[in-house]
């Protein structure tokens, strides 16, 4: 594909480079060999922009000039996201059932849909145009989908749960499994607390491999629109979700747990039950979040802190040791005092 092919494919400015240069690919700005296109979005990486054996370099509006061909982006980060969908084409899956796929005489599949293998639809379940179904996925019973669905192979969405439009699935997503309640009895012995309610999905979810959303006793689980779950999250029983947010891998959201739009929970953050966490804040890697976060906070730490507190929290821990000796020299001269 020529630059100037792609530079209108991705509408930004082609400067410094010939249009008619040939690629055929994309890469890394490190590895990157002639003939492919790269990126650079993180200024760290600016000095490896002008080594670069990449043909063309997609680059921000205000990104000092290079030698090599720059395509001129106001998000360059995205722009590469869309410039990788122009090489690399999701496997097309025609229409049609497989003869192996059970589905319910009760149920309704859309036009266009594709039903994998040992596919199964339980009764009363709504399937909407356009969905992509593939081998193993299981959909219980009751259970409405919107338009555009895409099922991993092994994913489940279990009874009466409704999904949205263009809804993707990953490999072993589970939909509405029982949330986690149980009461114990005089005895000590805990007792199963039923969980009837639904989990209700909107529109433009994506939810990665092996990532759990459950369903609750009371109330509803609610995953907004736009919202992405990387894998291995579990998102607890009754639990909301805002729109756009982000939540990494491993994360784990006990019971009745709120989180708002365009919050970014990163790597192995818990947060305790019935805690909110307000409209666009940050939780950084590895934290515990046992109280309410207000709005755009950035927390760090166990239990979360604000962020800055927490660096100041971490600069002292190599320090510990000898705070202590002096505590402990302090004290003993007073004694002897």
């Amino acid at each position: 594909m020529k630059l100037s092919q792609i530079s209108s494919a991705l509408s930004v400015r082609l400067e410094n480079g010939s249009p008619d240069t040939e690629i055929t690919g994309v890469a890394g700005v490190e590895d990157a060999a002639a003939g492919q296109l790269t990126f650079v979005a993180n200024p760290r990486y600016a000095g490896a922009a002008r080594t670069t054996k990449a043909s063309a370099v997609i680059v921000a509006e205000d990104f000092p000039a290079l030698a090599t061909a720059m395509l001129r982006s106001r998000n360059p980060y995205l722009t590469f996201a869309r410039a990788i969908e122009l090489f690399h084409r999701q496997e097309e899956y025609g229409p049609g059932v497989h003869p192996t796929a059970v589905i319910d005489l009760s149920a309704r599949i859309g036009v266009n849909a594709h039903i994998g293998p040992y596919v199964v639809v339980g009764k009363n379940a709504r399937i909407g145009n356009e969905a992509i179904v593939l081998a193993h996925v299981v959909i219980y019973r009751d259970v409405t989908i919107g338009d555009h669905f895409f099922a991993h192979a092994h994913s489940i969405v279990r009874e009466g749960c409704r999904i949205g439009n263009h809804v993707l699935l990953q490999n072993g997503v589970v939909i509405g499994a029982d949330g986690f309640g149980f009461a114990r009895d005089d005895s000590g012995r805990w007792h199963k607390i039923p969980q009837p309610q639904p989990v209700i999905i909107g529109d433009n979810v994506e939810i990665q491999a092996n990532s759990c959303v459950d369903r609750a006793s009371v109330g509803e689980t609610r995953i907004g629109r736009g919202t992405k779950i990387d894998n291995l999250v579990q998102v607890g029983h009754g639990s909301h979700i805002g729109e756009d947010s982000l939540l990494a891998a491993q994360v784990g959201l006990a019971g009745s747990t709120k989180v708002g739009n365009k919050v970014i929970l990163t790597g192995q953050v818990g947060v305790v039950g019935h805690c909110e966490v307000g409209d666009g804040a940050i939780v950084t890697p590895q934290s515990g979040v046992a109280n309410d976060v207000k709005a755009g906070a950035i927390v760090s730490g166990a239990p979360a802190v604000d962020h800055k507190l927490w660096l100041k929290y971490s600069a002292l821990l190599s320090k510990l040791p000898e705070i202590a000796r002096a505590v402990r020299a302090r004290g003993k001269r007073k004694d002897e005092e």
